[in-house]
């Protein structure tokens, strides 16, 4: 017979709360109050429209007559491809604001870092010859 540890149905192995050691109830005390998380069919759907997507930028980018706006068109599709993972595949829709604030900040720092190296290495060394 099994042994009581004097914890409700909420508990999980070792006693531990089942949710991650938030107090509450169900999927809602879990991830701040924000919903429960997707369904998988509702996954495998995001899986389909990123493999869309995918095939759109590789369709794209065998179509001679949109090579003059090749870069934006490909960035705006990845673009979209990066929001719909980090929102579902990460979990950041679901989770609390301040973990996609942090997440976002990381985000904001990459893309100054890579914008003020390609002017450092790229646009600088031009002007001076």
């Amino acid at each position: 017979m099994a042994e009581q540890t004097g914890h409700g149905a909420g508990a999980g192995a070792g006693g531990a709360p089942a949710h991650g050691g938030q107090g509450g109830h169900g999927a809602d005390a879990a991830h701040g109050g924000h919903g429960a998380h997707a369904s998988v069919g509702f996954y495998w759907m995001i899986g389909i429209v990123l493999a869309v997507i995918t095939a759109v930028e590789v369709a794209v980018f065998y179509i001679p007559a949109l090579e003059a706006v090749l870069v934006p068109v490909l960035l705006v599709l990845s673009a979209a491809k990066f929001v719909l993972v980090v929102m579902f595949f990460m979990h950041l829709r679901f989770d609390s604001l301040v973990l996609t604030g942090l997440f976002m900040a990381g985000v904001v720092l990459a893309a100054f870092m890579v914008t003020a190296l390609i002017v450092l290495y790229h646009f600088l060394p031009r002007l001076e010859g």
